[in-house]
């Protein structure tokens, strides 16, 4: 099986060698394309030492009329005989340029004329990753269904300290065959799943609510889709692109957010509450803007509908799924939720710690299931944790089926 490793040009180049390797250890042929940039950092001959193969390098590598006719038109015939297309180090200037569609180069131009899946994994300064040129950049390439292995936190070569640092190449070459075999166990299954925060109004200019991104819910979106599901996503306000195939329903308050999930709980066999739900809306909304004075504002607040709780005494033979996120005593809390809501697990995670949780792109989780059994799942990106939920959900199903 053929497929492309496209280098860009970081530090982390050199690991791309290694991927190489074990790209062709699992038995692929691998095509190498590099730009210019990644040549001053690792020359072409090591991956054609490598490989077998040439290292294509540029548009238009050859003088001779022939022989630029031929590399003119290359990437698409590269573009035809591969089935993937890898990208390690991904640098915030490719991200741009596949983002946005510009084909100054020949890995860049190879990206539009590529129709398989691809496999991004981005290497580069924290502040770059984390700009909002980058994010944004990431969230278009995401829906487009491309797969990320975002990268890990560490030393950067720059002498930081943060996200940036590419993944293990282990979890890539993992990506990359994950996408050439994709799953699909979820087909058949109509997912619901609840995401992002919500908000309450305060008066018509403002609102209660919470730091919730929504990635958790979106990667678990992205996850069942491309595991052959159906989902419907109910959404709060959120600053990201949902995943292809995905039916998107937008809610802002805790009541538009109950009335959707109940509105599609018929259909669905499996529902998965992320979403973070504010707790408690103001009894009495103003009609006006509350005017700023000097003495003390007091608010009323009632209690916000208990939406997981109520799916618990109407779920039927549908898996429900809630989550859980403090700040102390993980075990104990997610286990008494599963045990007070009805719900079949609990996934938990401790937010306030450093690169996890809430607008993080990474997750550290504790899973209560309903057979007694707790899971921890490792520190990883979002959507590998969302693919463990998955699997732990399916595994917990049949678990369930055979002890009626």
């Amino acid at each position: 099986m053929n497929v492309v490793l496209g280098v860009g040009g970081g530090i982390a180049a050199y690991k791309a060698a290694e991927l190489a390797r074990a790209l062709m250890e699992r038995g692929l042929t691998v095509q190498v394309v590099m730009t210019a940039a990644a040549q001053e950092f690792v020359r072409p001959l090591t991956f054609a030492a490598l490989t077998g193969h040439k290292v294509i390098t540029d548009l238009f590598a050859s003088a001779s009329a022939e022989a630029t006719l031929a590399s003119a038109v290359e990437h698409i015939a590269v573009a035809q005989e591969n089935r993937l297309l890898v990208v390690a180090p991904a640098t915030a200037d490719l991200l741009a340029k596949f983002a946005h569609g510009l084909a100054g180069d020949f890995l860049s131009t190879l990206y539009l004329a590529f129709t398989g899946p691809v496999v991004l994994a981005p290497a580069m300064n924290a502040n770059m990753w984390l700009h909002a040129a980058t994010q944004s950049n990431v969230a278009t390439l995401r829906a487009r269904g491309h797969r990320f292995v975002d990268p890990e936190e560490g030393y950067l070569a720059c002498g930081m300290t943060g996200p940036g640092r590419l993944a293990e190449v282990g979890r890539i070459a993992g990506a990359v065959m994950a996408e050439l075999n994709p799953r699909r166990d979820l087909e058949g299954e109509i997912v619901l799943i609840t995401a992002g925060p919500t908000q309450e109004p305060l008066d018509p200019v403002r609102y209660l609510s919470n730091r919730s991104s929504g990635k958790m819910g979106y990667a678990l979106a992205e996850a069942a889709s491309a595991r052959g599901a159906h989902v419907i996503l109910v959404s709060g306000p959120v600053a990201l692109e949902p995943p292809r195939s995905v039916t998107v329903v937008p809610v802002r308050t805790a009541l538009e957010m109950r009335d959707a999930v109940f509105a599609h709980l018929e259909a669905a066999t499996i529902v998965i509450k992320a979403a973070a739900v504010a707790d408690f809306r103001l009894a009495q909304v103003p009609k006006q803007k509350v005017k700023k004075t000097a003495a003390r504002l007091m608010l009323e607040l009632d209690p916000t509908p208990d939406i997981l709780s109520e799916l618990g005494r109407k779920k039927g033979d549908r898996l429900l799924i809630g989550f859980a996120a403090e700040t102390e005593n993980l075990k104990h809390e997610v286990r008494r939720k599963l045990e007070t809501k009805g719900a079949d697990m609990i996934v938990g995670n401790l937010v306030g710690e450093e690169g996890l949780g809430f607008e993080s792109d990474q997750n550290e989780v504790t899973l209560a299931l309903r057979t007694g059994e707790t899971v921890e799942l490792p520190r990883a990106s979002k959507r590998e944790v969302a693919d463990a939920i998955f699997d732990q959900a399916l595994k917990l199903r049949l678990a369930l089926y055979a002890a009626r």
